[in-house]
C-alpha cells in the first residue's frame, strides 16, 4: 500500500549537498506515503505538545508557535503533492528550510541547556533529539523531487526570516508571542558563554541554521543547473 516503484533519478551532486546514501534516499522515496504518514503523526504530536503555549499566545501569533510540527506538516504536504503530480516548488522549499532549521536547532538547544532540561523524561529527551535530526535527513532527500526554484526559495526565506524577527528581534505582541525558541528552561538573560546570554545563544543557532538552509538550497540549484548544462552540451 505504502510502497511505490516510481523513484526519480539522482542528480550528480557533491557529497556535501547530498550526504544521505542513495539506497536510503531511494527507500524513502519508494515508501513516500509511509513517510507522509509518519510526518503527519509527528505533526499531531507536536500540536499536542504546544497546546499550553497556544493557550498563552494571542491567536494572531499562532502561525509562529508550532515550528517543528509545521515543518513536519510542510514536508508531508510537499511529498504528498509530488506523489499526486503537483509541482509546488514554494511548498518544497518551505519544507526543506523548516526541516533543516528546526531539525538542527532543537538538538542544538537540548545540548546547550542539557542540565536545565532535567524535567524532561530521558526517553522524551532522546525522542526529541533524534526525531529532529531525522527531520534533517529527510530534508536532504528533497533535492530528488525539486529544483529549488528562486521563487520557491524566496518564499521560504521570507517566511523563516519573519520567524527570526518575531522570535528574537521585534516583540510584535506581549507575552510568549513566538515559538518554543522563546520558551527555554532558563531566564533569557542567563549568562552563557562568549559573553552571550541564553536568548543570544539560541538566536545565534537559528540564524546560523537559516543561513545554512539558504546556502544548501541555492547550492543544490546551482550544481543541478551546471550538471544539466554539461549534459546538454555533451
Amino acid at each position: 500500500m505504502f510502497a511505490t516503484s516510481e523513484v526519480p533519478d539522482r542528480d550528480p551532486l557533491p557529497r556535501y549537498l547530498a550526504p544521505v546514501p542513495k539506497p536510503i534516499e531511494d527507500l524513502g522515496l519508494r515508501f513516500a506515503w509511509l513517510v507522509v504518514a509518519i510526518n503527519l503523526a509527528g505533526t499531531v504530536f507536536g500540536f499536542w505538545y504546544y497546546a499550553g503555549q497556544f493557550a498563552e499566545t494571542p491567536a494572531l501569533m499562532w502561525p509562529w508557535v508550532p515550528d517543528s510540527p509545521m515543518a513536519t506538516l510542510l514536508i508531508a504536504l510537499a511529498i504528498a503533492a509530488w506523489k499526486l503530480g503537483y509541482d509546488l516548488p514554494w511548498l518544497t522549499a518551505l519544507a526543506f528550510f523548516g526541516n533543516v532549521i528546526l531539525g538542527l536547532w532543537t538538538p542544538y538547544t537540548l545540548l546547550a541547556f542539557a542540565d536545565s532540561y532535567g524535567y524532561l523524561h530521558p526517553l522524551m529527551y532522546q525522542f526529541l533529539f533524534w526525531s529532529h535530526l531525522g527531520m534533517v535527513v529527510q530534508a536532504l532527500v528533497l533535492h530528488r523531487i525539486t529544483d529549488f526554484s528562486v521563487g520557491g526559495v524566496a518564499v521560504a526565506v521570507i517566511w523563516y526570516t519573519s520567524n527570526l524577527i518575531v522570535d528574537y528581534f521585534v516583540p510584535v505582541l506581549e507575552g510568549p508571542h513566538g515559538t518554543h525558541h522563546t520558551t527555554i528552561p532558563v531566564p533569557r538573560d542567563t549568562p552563557m558563554f562568549l559573553g552571550a546570554d541564553a536568548l543570544g545563544v539560541i538566536a545565534a543557532g537559528e540564524v546560523t541554521f537559516t543561513v545554512l538552509a539558504l546556502f544548501l538550497a541555492l547550492s543544490i540549484r546551482v550544481k543541478t543547473c551546471e550538471a544539466t548544462r554539461a549534459h546538454s552540451s555533451g
